[in-house]
């Protein structure tokens, strides 16, 4: 890890904001009352409510891992080698490497208290003897709960949480209640108010497998019995959101605390990402855009709507800019800060918005503005569900061979391609699309003992293609 030296003072540390990052699992654009969901969702609504809503917000990739680390670095994924979902499984070798510099670990040397609760999915946890992979107290975190993937067997009664690298077994209760629980007790019990915090809350729900409290499924009681517990998951998740605010206004915290309320990727779900085309695992629309939900009495007193385009990966960039710590100078930070969007001022993105997941087709997408480009390598290669050893030498020797152009704001449906249109924006996006995806590409990891591919397990890619 790079060190970045700064004088700070007990005086200016404790004016400094505390961060809370609430980070959903598969949730869709259109489940939250406040996105025209049809679920319960009175405390994200509040948030929203007196906050900023982003209509157009995005998630790092479609699916867990890349998400997350582009989250944690503000980097593109691939730049740090999560290309896909990390398997539990057969010693893989994937996961967010020592090298990388995290949120929690430039906060930590600037006297800020640093958790993580609930998914980790960016390594082993805990800790493997044969792989050795940084567990969370060596990527920032001076506490940890959580687990290393999805709860197990289901979000009731999980018997898979690890608290500071020791397994807890069976718990009983709901994983996002367990989680809230333990993000109480830590606010209650382990906070030094004399130091600002950064909480990272990754709830599990609403990740198959799904186990929802029946007294809120009872509540969807004219719907089918899958999406009654659906909503439900969503509700019950909502309802920690409102126990952990319920704490930082019962600590008077309130006013100086900056909280994010996000999903990793879009849904599994069909109905769940609403008009958008595509589900989890496609660069489409419906795979990447997400709620986001940003509420900071101390800039926001009222409830705004922001319709400029903003990702995770802006977190990381935008946290520094406001405690007025420099970014690392010794790599590419892919996000810009939208501490200006938020104020109210003039604000540009400086590097254009990317996702590239090779298992999907198209494989990659830019936004600019309003236009974004796909392209499709049109390959037939057979795919595993986990990244296998033939995957990554594709990923590193992709052609992209045909490319289209939307108009997000008249086509959310990206039905229409307007290359031909509009052939001046379409060249100069597809150039700059193809210099940003070797320069990731360049820079990604390249694993060692990577598991091969099971032809027998083996899907064609075609599967895919929507």
């Amino acid at each position: 890890m790079s060190t970045i030296s700064c004088s700070v003072t007990n005086q200016s540390i404790s004016k400094q904001p505390n961060f809370i990052i609430l980070l959903a699992d598969d949730l869709g654009y259109s489940d939250l009352n406040c996105y025209g969901g049809k679920v319960i969702t009175p405390n994200i609504d509040k948030l929203a409510g007196n906050g900023i809503k982003f209509t157009d917000f995005y998630a790092l990739a479609p699916n867990c891992s890349p998400s997350r680390v582009g989250l944690l670095t503000g980097r593109f994924q691939t730049r740090t080698g999560m290309y896909s979902y990390r398997p539990e499984w057969g010693k893989h070798p994937m996961h967010l490497k020592m090298e990388e510099i995290t949120i929690p670990e430039i906060l930590k040397q600037h006297g800020y208290q640093t958790a993580h609760f609930g998914k980790w999915h960016l390594g082993c946890l805990p800790q493997d003897s044969l792989l050795q992979q940084p567990q969370p107290d060596q990527q920032g975190f001076d506490f940890s709960f959580g687990t290393q993937n999805n709860s197990k067997p289901s979000h009731l009664n999980p018997v898979n949480f690890v608290r500071n690298g020791e397994e807890v077994g069976k718990l009983n209760g709901y994983s996002c209640q367990l989680v809230a629980d333990e993000v109480e007790f830590w606010l209650k019990n382990r906070y030094n108010k004399k130091n600002p915090f950064f909480l990272y809350v990754a709830f599990n729900e609403v990740h198959k497998k799904i186990a929802s409290p029946p007294e809120m499924t009872d509540h969807y009681v004219n719907y089918k019995e899958q999406d009654a517990e659906y909503y439900a998951n969503i509700e019950n998740l909502d309802n920690a959101v409102g126990r952990i605010m319920q704490t930082i206004n019962e600590l008077e915290l309130d006013d100086n605390t900056f909280v994010l309320f996000s999903s990793d990727n879009g849904p599994y779900r069909h109905g769940s990402s609403g008009e958008f085309r595509g589900l989890k695992g496609e660069v489409y629309e419906g795979g990447i855009r997400v709620p986001g939900v940003l509420y900071w009495p101390q800039k926001v007193s009222s409830q705004e709507t922001i319709e400029t385009p903003v990702s995770l990966i802006d977190i990381f960039p935008t946290i520094f800019e406001i405690c007025r710590i420099p970014l690392p100078s010794d790599r590419t930070i892919d996000g810009c800060s939208i501490l200006p969007l938020i104020e109210g001022k003039r604000f540009e993105r400086s590097t254009p918005l990317i996702w590239f997941f090779y298992r999907s087709s198209p494989e990659v997408a830019m936004r600019i503005d309003k236009y974004i480009i796909v392209g499709k390598a049109n390959d037939t290669i057979p795919r595993t569900h986990y990244i296998s050893e033939p995957d990554l030498d594709f990923i590193k020797n992709i052609r992209i061979k045909e490319y289209k152009l939307y108009n997000i704001k008249t086509d959310i449906y990206q039905s229409k391609d307007i290359s031909k249109r509009k052939p001046e924006i379409f060249n100069s996006m597809k150039s700059e699309l193809q210099q940003m995806l070797g320069n990731i590409i360049e820079d990604g990891v390249y694993w060692d003992n990577l598991p091969q591919c099971n032809p027998e397990k083996a899907q064609l890619k075609e599967k895919y293609r929507r």
